[in-house]
């Protein structure tokens, strides 16, 4: 059992449905923390949205302070019978979860609803498609690359994302799934002589490694026998159609077509939950809402699937096939839980669930006043007047810096401090420390945790998040480096086309580059390099069967419709609108 320092009441153990009560701004993600901290097995935090989860697990990084592994795994991130995959970092983060579960002693697992009644591959599918790849191993690269390809793993001639990998001589570079680095392969002969890590920008290499874990780049098993199993259960579940169904020429010709994951159940003779990947001792928290998310996740799957399941070219699996009924939700996921209030619920629980109510407060606002002659004076009032300890958290050490500054003009000096461990270690009455936390906390006259947003408002990382969305000419070129003649890449405007190398114009007597992009019917589009942030590389799950658009068609303004459609109905169901 981990040590800490413990400043919530210490709740009882989860032998019975219990209720956490006014739990406000941060105090969820500290009540669990210190739950998981006291007990020697996993502890499960189910939230209603995947933007809770999200949050939650920044959270809970900051009040476990390293103390404990925190993991996250999200849903596809995807509407129901979407035709298009998961991002490969995505599936990255889940199958590594799913791989470390089984073996996991103590830790927390955050999970929204939707990942709980997603059917999952079983526990042995990682027990089967999982292997060490080792220095000085005997194996040719063309066993290597053949192996490679059955795990599902994409040929491409530059190596940037989980799943990939590239052959150059004698070197295969290779992007793991679950991997932090990408890793560099030298052979000589048939034998592995070396294993490195390298940098996908400079294609430097840099840390020498005895080993490399693979794990499959899908949730699925694409070599002969899982293609195999796709093709008998296709037939049986769409009787006479597979004919007609390009997704299953697809799949027959080793070719992983776009949405292939709402197909999970034709690769595998059972499927699984996240509970079968849980350890029998797992403790669960659900969020207060998880019913209705539970129910509002169903009826989408269920409208989704009303919409969709007259394609007789891409027939669909009934939802049941694919996610776990409400009716079975309980029987699959105990019904020994803590369900946890972010405030005093207004009506009247069952007398026959304990109850623990924490001592925990709304966070104040302190709005900073940049044009006044003392901008933070609402915070430094509130210092003076609180009679425990103050923690300020600044999300980067530029703004850690530029609030020292504006509290060094009012006198006042904070002691830093690494994290939340360190913090209830000293004894300094006011501290800072960097983090990310979106709220802070308040401990009746014990503890207050000041985030950015008390003092600047949510402006601060609506900005950031503008700022990583604009284009950075680096990124772009990098994007596009690896661009071979024929290539598929996509133009903001006119939709995919077929890359065909740089061109030099002469303009008004000035010569100009020009990227040249050939569209249906053979027609030209010249992109000045001035705008290359307009192109980027197609990442379909197949390159080889892209989409070729024609120029001043309504092909790509449609597609770009649904999408924009597909993206509001995301945001909706995010903002649970």
């Amino acid at each position: 059992m981990t040590e800490q320092a413990i400043i919530l009441p210490r709740p009882q153990k989860a032998t019975k449905q219990q209720n956490w009560l006014q739990l406000y701004g941060s105090a969820p993600a500290l009540a669990i923390a210190e739950y998981a901290l006291s007990i020697d097995s996993l502890t499960l935090a189910v939230t209603q949205s995947t933007a809770d989860a999200l949050r939650l697990e920044t959270e809970l990084q900051f009040y476990v302070g390293g103390r404990l592994p925190v993991f996250h795994i999200p849903d596809w991130e995807t509407l129901p019978y979407d035709h298009f995959s998961p991002h490969q970092d995505i599936i990255s983060q889940r199958l590594e979860v799913l791989h470390t579960l089984p073996h996991l002693k103590q830790g927390i697992l955050v999970a929204p609803i939707s990942t709980l009644i997603q059917r999952l591959p079983p526990p042995d599918f990682f027990q089967q498609h999982v292997f060490l790849i080792k220095t000085g191993e005997q194996k040719s690269i063309e066993q290597l690359r053949e192996q490679l390809t059955e795990s599902g793993y994409r040929h491409v001639s530059r190596v940037t994302e989980h799943g990939e990998f590239a052959v150059r001589g004698s070197l295969i570079d290779l992007y793991p799934m679950a991997s932090v680095n990408p890793y560099r392969l030298d052979f000589f002969d048939d034998e592995i002589d070396s294993i490195r890590t390298f940098d996908p920008e400079s294609q430097r290499g840099d840390d020498a490694v005895e080993h490399i874990r693979l794990l499959p780049a899908h949730e699925f098993p694409f070599d002969e026998a899982g293609i195999k199993q796709f093709r008998k259960r296709f037939r049986e579940c769409f009787d006479g159609l597979s004919k007609e169904s390009i997704l299953y020429r697809d799949v027959s010709q080793g070719v992983v077509p776009a949405g292939i994951e709402y197909y999970l159940p034709l690769f595998f003779e059972r499927l699984g939950t996240l509970a079968d990947h849980l350890p029998k001792d797992t403790h669960h928290i659900r969020f207060h809402g998880w019913e209705e998310a539970l129910n509002k996740a169903w009826q989408q799957i269920g409208e989704r699937y009303e919409q969709w399941r007259h394609d007789i070219e891409r027939p669909i699996l009934p939802p049941h096939m694919l996610y776990l009924p409400p009716e079975h939700f309980q029987e699959t996921f105990t019904s020994k839980f803590i369900e946890l209030y972010r405030e005093q619920p207004s009506n009247d629980l069952s007398e026959q669930i304990s109850k623990q109510a924490y001592p925990t407060c709304q966070p104040p606002s302190l709005p900073t006043q940049s044009k006044a002659e003392a901008p933070l004076h609402h915070l430094t009032t509130f210092i003076q007047s609180f009679p425990g300890r103050t923690l300020l958290v600044a999300e980067s050490a530029g703004r850690r810096e530029a609030l020292l500054d504006m509290l060094q003009e009012e006198n006042v000096k904070p002691t830093f401090v690494n994290n939340w461990p360190a913090f209830l270690s000293s004894d300094s009455p006011l501290c800072i420390t960097q983090a990310m936390l979106e709220e802070g906390l308040l401990l009746e006259e014990q503890i207050a945790v000041i985030s950015e947003s008390q003092l600047f408002g949510k402006q601060v990382r609506q900005s950031r998040r503008r700022y990583k969305a604009t284009p950075d000419a680096n990124a772009i070129i990098a994007n596009l480096t690896d661009l071979e003649i024929g290539s598929p890449v996509v133009h903001i405007d006119h939709g995919v086309g077929r890359y065909q190398g740089m061109t030099t114009i002469d303009i008004d007597g000035m010569e100009a580059e020009f990227l040249t992009l050939v569209y249906k019917g053979d027609d030209k589009l010249y992109v000045p390099v001035s705008s290359l942030h307009v192109i980027s590389r197609y990442t379909g799950s197949s390159p080889e069967n892209a989409p070729l658009h024609k120029l001043g068609s309504e092909q790509w303004q449609t597609v770009k419709r649904k999408t924009a459609e597909k993206v509001r109905d995301v945001a909706a169901e995010l903002l649970d609108v």
